[in-house]
């Protein structure tokens, strides 16, 4: 008999507290108290696309529609065929110039050499045209060799800084190369599900054309749509309650992360035609981060539900809001 009245008694608490959710979260939000307010909407999620930044073939793509992936997981990776050839092929330039600038480096020195001697005999033939010992006719021959042999080594010198352009242009073509295959595997960025595959290895894409896309467990949230006189009390940051159809015993905590600064008419998944007519302001409900990862397998958007946010730090939260789903309900 006692066990008899324990079920009862737990039965009748379980009413009870549905019995308050429903009049609190009914549709038009009478039932709240003062300094609350809530809105329809239903759980959401950023999409990401995963693509390439290059046109290629697609060689794999390592997740599944539905599967859960983690920051800096592998998802697709692109064929690099042609690449690792094109970078065999700049590798080979570097190799070239590098060849060339040690051959101009050869010449240069022996222009230099060539330049001293003709200065050398330039002095002599100075000192000798002095005493009259040679003709006008010779000193101008090696005046000129001189010249020349100045010149000729100005030109080698210039080749060696060519080779070196020619170089730096060769080891630029080959990062160019290696950043193009380290691009070719696509990671996810962030925590998130994969909800659609749209190539198959095989496939030919171009250059930032989707193959995967993903729905960002970053950033889970809500958006409701509030009358203007509440949006405007509202400030950024206000605590708020997600009660979801699937689970209306319990309340989910969340903030308010945005306000948008426009007002547009309710849009149509909003049911009720007194709604609709309205003018209102998009008001987006996010749920912490930290809760997110600690349920992330069991996160799906598009389930409905209702935010009731607090526009009143200083009023308690209702008895109906403050039950937190339990760890062993995903268990």
């Amino acid at each position: 008999m006692k066990k008899t009245k324990t079920a009862i008694l737990a039965v009748s608490l379980l009413l009870l507290s549905g019995a308050l959710a429903y009049v609190l979260l009914s549709e038009d939000g009478e039932g709240l108290p003062e300094g609350f307010v809530q809105g329809n909407g239903r759980i959401e999620a950023e999409q990401v696309e995963v693509a390439p930044t290059a046109a290629g073939r697609v060689a794999q793509v390592m997740a599944a529609e539905g599967s859960l992936v983690v920051p800096g997981e592998v998802l697709v990776k692109m064929d690099t065929d042609e690449l690792a050839a094109a970078l065999d092929r700049a590798k080979a330039e570097v190799a070239l110039a590098l060849q060339r600038k040690a051959e101009a480096e050869a010449v240069v020195v022996q222009r230099q050499s060539e330049q001293r001697r003709a200065a050398h005999e330039l002095e002599r033939a100075t000192v000798l045209l002095a005493g009259q010992t040679i003709s006008e006719t010779v000193f101008e021959e090696r005046e000129t060799t001189h010249l020349v042999a100045e010149a000729v080594l100005g030109a080698a010198k210039a080749r060696v800084e060519t080779t070196g352009s020619q170089i730096a242009a060769a080891e630029a073509e080959v990062r160019r190369i290696d950043t193009q295959i380290e691009d070719s595997s696509l990671f996810a960025a962030m925590p998130g599900r994969v909800l659609y595959r749209l190539a198959e290895p095989g496939e030919v894409v171009g250059a930032g054309e989707p193959i995967l896309t993903l729905l960002s467990l970053e950033n889970i949230y809500m958006e409701v749509f509030l009358p203007a006189r509440e949006a405007g009390l509202m400030p950024i940051g206000a605590e708020a309650r997600i009660v979801l159809d699937a689970l209306p015993d319990y309340a989910i905590p969340a903030n308010v992360t945005f306000v948008s600064p426009e007002a547009q008419f309710t849009p149509k998944q909003v049911e009720t035609m007194d709604e609709r007519e309205q003018l209102v302001f998009r008001v987006r409900v996010r749920i912490p981060q930290d809760l997110v990862l600690g349920r992330i397998e069991h996160v799906k958007t598009g389930l409905r539900g209702v935010a009731v946010i607090r526009l009143d730090a200083g009023k308690p939260w209702p008895e109906a809001l403050e039950r937190r789903i339990p760890p062993e309900l995903f268990e």
